[in-house]
């Protein structure tokens, strides 16, 4: 399997601007800038795309784990935050709420931990990954 996206980027990094646009066409001449990346400007970011992806692998890759052990989640919910500090990406952090019937902490947590080092975003990311979980 293969995906790509395209980005244009038109003048100086900070009064340029750009747009993204993604082979579902999901993005499709999204907006980014260096306000939207740097401050609080309207459009998407690297960093925030980088944590959509990692928040739904991650979320895919503990759905699969749970459903090999025959555990169905009614929920998972994860919230991904990218930190980057002078110019490197330092922390995926992930926040999951879970709601899944008749796992035990314990097997929840190997699954947690499996699909945080073994989903294919964490094996991309170069950086340190961290997830904190709530099992209801």
């Amino acid at each position: 399997m293969k995906r790509n996206a395209t980005a244009v980027w038109n003048g100086t990094i900070k009064e340029g601007n750009g747009h993204l646009t993604t082979q579902s066409t999901i993005l499709d001449k999204t907006q980014y800038s260096y306000n939207s990346r740097f401050e609080h400007g309207k459009g998407t970011n690297p960093e925030e795309l980088v944590a959509a992806a990692h928040a739904g692998c991650f979320t895919m890759q503990l759905s699969a784990n749970l459903s090999e052990e025959n555990l169905v989640p009614k929920t998972l919910e994860s919230e991904c935050t990218i930190t980057l500090e002078d110019g490197t990406v330092t922390q995926s952090f992930i926040k999951l709420k879970a709601e899944v019937d008749g796992v035990t902490e314990e097997k929840f947590e190997e699954l947690v931990r499996h699909a945080e080092k073994n989903c294919p975003m964490s094996k991309l990311l170069d950086t340190e990954i961290k997830v904190d979980y709530t099992l209801n």
